[in-house]
């Protein structure tokens, strides 16, 4: 392992055990469009064998956002991201199948979306955080 990987890899691990809830989902989003744009370099380098190993990886992560959903809370929204994961993950088979870059592409677009709008909401996540221990603390 070169200075780089150990660096990337105690920093990630670092982030990760800081972490609040809302900021593993962030890191979870990031990982998978990481494994996704790997996946597509690997597919145009014709390194099948790599591409497979990272888009299973990015269907596990997507499957692992999948798991954080509330239904109980999130209700409408929980069913159409469950909705939404199952896409993605069905369409990441189809793009290793086939060696489809688009279909790569159409799954990184939707998490970005996702991703942007989760990004956003971590301010008021965060105040609600911050007011629910300050009632605990009275």
């Amino acid at each position: 392992m070169n200075g780089l990987q150990a660096y990337q890899r105690i920093n990630t691990q670092t982030s990760i055990i800081d972490a609040d809830p809302h900021r593993l989902i962030q890191l979870l989003y990031s990982g998978a469009l990481e494994r996704i744009n790997m996946a597509k370099a690997r597919m145009q380098a014709k390194d099948y064998a790599g591409k497979g190993k990272l888009i299973n990886k990015a269907i596990e992560i997507i499957g692992g956002l999948r798991s954080f959903l509330d239904f109980e809370k999130g209700g409408d929204l929980s069913a159409s991201l469950e909705s939404l994961y199952d896409y993605m993950e069905r369409t990441l088979l189809e793009a290793s199948a086939r060696n489809d870059v688009a279909k790569l592409d159409e799954v990184a677009d939707l998490l970005r979306a996702v991703k942007e709008g989760w990004d956003g909401i971590r301010g008021e996540v965060m105040a609600q955080a911050q007011a629910q221990a300050q009632a605990q603390a009275v």
